[in-house]
């Protein structure tokens, strides 16, 4: 979302070459979150751009409804806000029979408790640092104590294969917060596509969490 998307292919080719490990796709219906970005015909267009895994973010009402499609554009992973499903275990059950990772995005508000019976079907966790809808957005410190939680949560289940994601203000001081909190997957936007060094940004972002490469 953070990316210039009249250059689209380029600044993917250019995140690829700086290190990132995989591309974060905001899909957005202008429903669910007050924004609109783009739908599975711009996930298949970019699909021939890189060999990075496409971590597909659903922000809309009915998300089931893009699956097939997505799955034939080639996401490799895609995450959905419980608030936008009307059965939970059967979306991420939909999504692992078409082959694909499941995600469950929570907003700042959402409690953690969405996730307790659904775990057998979540490979990541995406723990919303911001309001969801725009990018640019300041970091909210109270959802430091919800990572703990979550970190907790997993280790009293065994499942520490479970992906702890963070998406929202995160730059090379927030990325050490957050790590430090249980987090091992970073989504950065503006501190990535605002910098004209993007290896130099992607660098510092794992030298302060110390993220495994």
């Amino acid at each position: 979302m953070a990316s210039d998307f009249s250059r689209l292919g380029e600044e993917i080719r250019s995140i690829e070459e700086a290190g990132a490990d995989w591309i974060h796709i905001d899909i957005m219906d202008n429903h669910f979150v007050p924004n609109l970005t783009f739908g599975p015909p711009i996930v298949s267009m970019i699909r021939h751009v890189t060999k990075l895994p496409f971590d597909v973010h659903l922000m809309v009402e009915r998300p089931e409804t893009l699956f097939p499609a997505l799955a034939e554009a080639g996401a490799d992973r895609i995450t959905v806000h419980p608030e936008a499903c009307v059965h939970l275990h059967r979306t991420l059950a939909s999504i692992r029979e078409l082959g694909i990772k499941a995600g469950v995005a929570l907003n700042p508000h959402t409690p953690l408790n969405v996730l307790e019976y659904m775990l057998d079907e979540i490979d990541l966790v995406l723990i919303m640092t911001i309001n969801p809808g725009f990018g640019g957005q300041a970091f909210l410190p109270s959802m430091l104590p919800k990572l703990r939680q979550l970190r907790e949560l997993l280790d009293k289940h065994g499942r520490n294969d479970i992906h702890i994601q963070v998406d929202g203000g995160i730059n090379a001081e927030t990325a050490a917060l957050v790590t430090d909190a249980g987090a091992n997957s970073l989504v950065a936007g503006t501190f990535i596509f605002g910098k004209q060094d993007r290896a130099a940004a992607i660098s510092a972002l794992r030298a302060a969490s110390k993220v495994a490469q």
